[in-house]
């Protein structure tokens, strides 16, 4: 897509179709880069390097990229954007999103005792959830492998420990950015609601838009005609740490991002989305921030997490590789 004028977006609110991709491109990047600059010095300085940065941002386009690639791809996978929340919080008449169960199997059990599916309804805290897991785990074989190249004792195997570390470090940025993804997706609000693209069947006291293009007209084609990334920069957060399982930290940021429903309908009301208008890139600075302020935080909770990780087969402690006590080549190159 072309970059939009602000005169050519007036036409583009008009003419957008239906979507269903949080923030399109220009904000996905935005966040990814964003909550990567921002990364205290605790994290790995390969992680937080310019380059680094950018190579999130451009992985965290790719859950979105990678729409298309076949049916049984797009079935499974598509629904993981996004999470149907109805004004009571709970996810279409099922569970309620502060007490979710503990894996996608149970919450889908769940939603069939009252009719509905997690393809229906979403699935984005597991989304969420299962990237922050694979992340922690990444950081952990990181971990191992940075200290393993490091032992003199252990130097028979420091070659394969440092090319196996580099390979990490790859997979590190990919595990980044897709967790870049569905953060972002959870700041989005009309991704955690089922007011998702107009406010629907649904009683409507207040009178708000029922288009079927309000939700690319806000999130793409208003970000990436008025929003630049310095302007989200400026407003992340500072450090955040929950003390608290992820489960609970994944539910209170969709929580808080589903009450802004009806503020971004009421924005929409009073002409704030109208080009020209200010209330519209305000809210979507605010809520592109909001997202690399997650993501930042859950990245470095990720990291603090992984020191609680088994690497390998068969799993060894990382506690133990960290504290000298077993040389990991065997179970990290795997013995079969």
């Amino acid at each position: 897509m072309k970059r939009l004028s602000i005169l050519a977006f007036a036409a583009a609110l008009a003419a957008a179709p239906q979507a269903a991709i949080a923030w399109g491109n220009s904000g996905h990047r935005m966040i990814g880069e964003t909550a990567v600059r921002a990364l205290p010095a605790e994290i790995p300085a390969f992680l937080r390097t310019p380059q680094a940065a950018l190579d999130v941002g451009e992985y965290s386009r790719e859950p979105d990229r990678l729409k298309g690639a076949g049916k049984a791809f797009d079935y499974e996978y598509s629904p993981g954007h996004f999470v149907d929340l109805d004004d009571d919080g709970k996810v279409l008449g099922g569970p309620a999103l502060t007490a979710l169960p503990p894996d996608r199997e149970s919450y889908d059990t769940a939603l069939r005792a009252v009719g509905q599916d997690s393809w229906k309804a979403g699935y984005l805290p597991y989304a969420i959830l299962e990237s922050y897991q694979r992340l922690s785990k990444e950081f952990a074989y990181w971990r191992a492998l940075k200290y393993a190249e490091a032992n003199p004792a252990w130097k028979a195997h420091r070659a394969w420990y440092a090319a196996d570390r580099r390979r990490r470090e790859a997979q590190i940025l990919l595990a980044a950015g897709q967790l870049s993804h569905f953060v972002a997706d959870g700041s989005q609000p009309l991704h955690v609601s089922v007011h998702f693209n107009g406010w629907g069947d649904y009683p409507n006291p207040a009178g708000y838009t029922t288009s079927k293009q309000f939700h690319q007209a806000f999130e793409g084609d208003m970000v990436q005609a008025v929003v630049k990334p310095g302007e989200v920069a400026a407003r992340i957060a500072p450090l955040r740490l929950c003390h608290c399982a992820i489960e609970q930290r994944t539910a209170s940021y969709l929580v808080a991002t589903g009450k802004l429903v009806p503020t971004l309908y009421e924005i929409d009301k009073a002409g704030g989305l109208r080009p020209g208008d200010a209330r519209g890139p305000a809210f979507a600075r605010q809520q592109l921030a909001v997202g690399a302020s997650e993501l930042r935080d859950m990245i470095v909770e990720a990291w603090r997490a992984s020191d609680q990780q088994k690497v390998g087969w068969k799993p060894v402690p990382l506690a133990d590789i960290l504290a000298g006590k077993q040389d990991p080549f065997l179970t990290l190159y795997a013995s079969d």
